[in-house]
């Protein structure tokens, strides 16, 4: 039996030990709305979750999930860069930023996310996050796609200050092919 273990299951874990009800949270790539929901979820109707996405299939499926189990008012919906995250929020008020790298599930995989904008949003993320914030960031990359943003991401994760940031990568080393690679960032830790 196949084990059902993977980077969700990490970051999902992650997210909810350090979500409080009325957070603050960002989807920079809100996908198809799973994580985008369980935000909202974790934040509840005294949050608000801001959830961002390149492609209009992404949002209109994330506002439909979204709608279908009643946290369309919890969460507003952009179809917008996640690089241009930090005009919808103030920096230090961000409990948690949720990034999915690569394409959109089922999608076309030429359409996709690319070193030099996930890196700029990274970037202003980590301004946005409250001094005890968390990132979560799972890196699907193979195929035709996503070795130079993956080798981007993980070079730029090594500069962040150590005064500042813990970095915690983990990888599936014993899974075939080009298993997602889960990055966990505390700020302030």
């Amino acid at each position: 039996m196949a084990s059902q273990f993977g980077t969700v299951h990490l970051a999902h874990e992650f997210l909810a030990a350090h979500i409080n009800e009325g957070d603050l949270c960002i989807d920079c790539t809100a996908g198809r709305g799973f994580d985008t929901a369980f935000l909202c979820e974790k934040v509840g109707k005294s949050g608000r979750v801001l959830a961002f996405d390149i492609q209009q299939q992404a949002v209109d499926s994330t506002r439909t999930l979204l709608e279908e189990r009643g946290l369309s008012d919890i969460a507003d919906v952009y179809c917008v860069s996640h690089s241009e995250i930090d005009k919808y929020a103030e920096n230090g008020t961000v409990s948690a930023i949720v990034f999915n790298f690569g394409w959109l599930p089922g999608g076309d995989h030429s359409i996709n996310t690319r070193s030099d904008t996930s890196i700029a949003a990274v970037e202003k993320g980590l301004k946005l996050l409250r001094p005890d914030g968390i990132m979560s960031l799972s890196i699907y990359y193979g195929r035709d796609t996503g070795y130079e943003e993956r080798d981007a991401l993980l070079a730029y994760f090594k500069t962040l200050p150590v005064n500042e940031y813990t970095v915690l990568v983990s990888e599936f080393v014993n899974r075939p092919n080009d298993p997602p690679i889960s990055v966990r960032i505390y700020k302030g830790r």
